[in-house]
């Protein structure tokens, strides 16, 4: 619809409010009360439609107003609630002289409420015979065009309320993720997790590499930042005694956006006393089918064409032998840093941070490995020098008890047995402070608090955290994560103004 032919619709809108007003009706009226939903009415066609008759019984509904064909002394109308959508037919002999001239004056998108008994017509189609008629809520902007829909993602993002109204499948994406984040809170309650919530403005950024959001205080005349993971203040809990414990948590990163990427995000992170990361990977495993089983009736899904089951036993893959077997790099230079550096070249994968092996080594499997991994792939054994919060090895104390998860060429989750040792920890912190003051704006701060706390002795734990926008990504098959979040940052537009 073009703007010119919008603005016209808009003006008509506003003379039919001013007409109502004049004519003493309220247009946005507050003592509508309904008693059933479409889907109510759609139980009894299903269970009972024999006691559907003309003469009752009679529901009473409301909702948005779809579609209106006129026809003089009667129409037909489809009207939309929360639960469905329903034909209704409004006869003026019916519902009244009044009442129909009320109706004659509202316009597609207007919500409406009405009552009456249901009866088949003659193609078969259920419909509601109005006997009462209200007008709920006046729109004065006009639906797009019913066959055009609503397509420019720009808009749909920035406008998701119309994106909601004209699109289905949008809908049904978000009630999904209700359901994905219900299902995951189950399986951990039902494993004996307490849900917890920790601060979203930390006096320290801590729990992940990356750059802060900052804020100030007034009251306090201090900065605060927002937070970048609650994984400290959950540990701080598990020395407190709390020994399986998560949190459904928002977190904000001063970062790029892309397909993947928003400023703002939601994560579940979780911590489990007396288990190891093997412990948490055979968990993920377990979670993952069951939640797509629940949101989508099979272990199996598709996304962006590719088969992914979830149900299988996952891959699980060093990230060393990853970087050989999958990323294409020579078994010798691995622990050569100029020649890693010249590798990185050949291939055309940009390195700001040279300083450390460990940072060449996983920028390269982002670059060459990570997207080849579709399949549930476990990948562990991360250095120490980007693991500043796992426990060392056993087995090889450069590396860590640790891992990422990724499906479909994404990181999915990151969990590790967590480190416990204070002096270990104090001295990774002192580490992360030292690469902070050489320019890496994304290492950790040091938390003393925190180290006081390791002081006070946590037990062997394990903790993970899963990227809840990425797997409502994989279960609705949407390839970017602006589909899965109900309003994505964007950059600023004049029209917004």
């Amino acid at each position: 619809m073009s703007n010119e032919k919008t603005s016209d619709v808009i003006e008509l809108r506003r003379k039919k409010l001013a007409d109502l007003k004049d004519e003493n009706v309220n247009p946005f009226p507050n003592d509508i009360r309904i008693e059933h939903t479409v889907k109510d009415i759609q139980n009894v066609i299903d269970s009972a439609p024999d006691t559907l008759k003309e003469e009752g019984p009679f529901f009473t509904v409301a909702g948005r107003m779809m579609a209106v064909n006129r026809f003089g002394k009667s129409s037909f109308i489809r009207f939309r609630d929360r639960t469905g959508q329903l034909q209704a037919y409004l006869r003026k002999d019916l519902v009244g002289n009044e009442a129909y001239a009320l109706f004659k004056k509202t316009d597609v998108g207007d919500h409406v409420s009405l009552s009456g008994a249901m009866f088949q017509t003659k193609t078969g189609e259920w419909t509601l015979l109005a006997n009462k008629f209200n007008l709920v809520c006046k729109s004065i902007r006009p639906l797009p065009e019913k066959f055009h829909g609503l397509k420019d993602p720009e808009k749909r993002y920035r406008q998701r309320y119309i994106d909601l109204i004209m699109n289905a499948d949008v809908r049904d994406i978000f009630k999904k993720r209700s359901m994905i984040v219900q299902s995951v809170r189950n399986f951990l309650l039902n494993m004996d997790y307490l849900e917890v919530e920790t601060p979203m403005m930390h006096p320290i950024p801590g729990g992940a590499e990356a750059t802060p959001f900052v804020t100030h205080h007034n009251a306090l005349g201090m900065d605060l930042f927002l937070r970048i993971a609650p994984e400290l203040y959950l540990k701080r809990l598990v020395v407190g005694g709390f020994e399986r414990v998560f949190e459904v948590n928002r977190n904000f990163r001063n970062e790029g956006v892309s397909t993947n990427h928003n400023p703002e995000f939601t994560m579940i992170e979780f911590y489990q006393s007396y288990a190891t990361f093997e412990d948490l990977m055979n968990l993920t495993e377990t979670m993952f089918a069951d939640v797509a089983r629940e949101v989508t009736g099979s272990a199996t899904i598709t996304y962006q064409g590719e088969t992914i089951d979830f149900g299988s036993k996952w891959k699980r893959i060093t990230l060393l032998s990853a970087l050989t077997e999958i990323g294409g790099i020579d078994e010798e230079i691995l622990n050569d840093r100029k020649k890693l550096i010249e590798f990185a070249a050949t291939r055309g994968v940009t390195l700001t941070k040279t300083g450390r092996i460990g940072k060449i080594i996983t920028k390269l499997f982002d670059a060459l490995v990570e997207p080849k991994l579709v399949q549930p792939t476990f990948i562990t054994g991360y250095p120490v020098e980007v693991s500043p919060l796992s426990r060392r090895s056993d087995k090889n104390p450069e590396l860590t008890d640790r891992f990422e998860l990724f499906i479909a060429g994404k990181e999915i989750a990151n969990g590790f047995s967590e480190l416990n040792d204070p002096f270990d920890q104090n001295e990774r912190f002192e580490q992360q402070v030292s690469d902070r003051d050489a320019g890496d704006d994304e290492a950790h701060f040091m938390d003393k608090d925190y180290i006081r706390a390791l002081e006070f002795g946590m037990p062997p734990t394990a903790g993970e955290g899963i990227g809840i926008d990425r797997l409502v990504m994989l279960l609705t098959d949407s390839a970017s994560i602006r589909e899965v979040i109900l309003f994505p940052h964007m950059k600023s537009s004049e029209k917004d103004q």
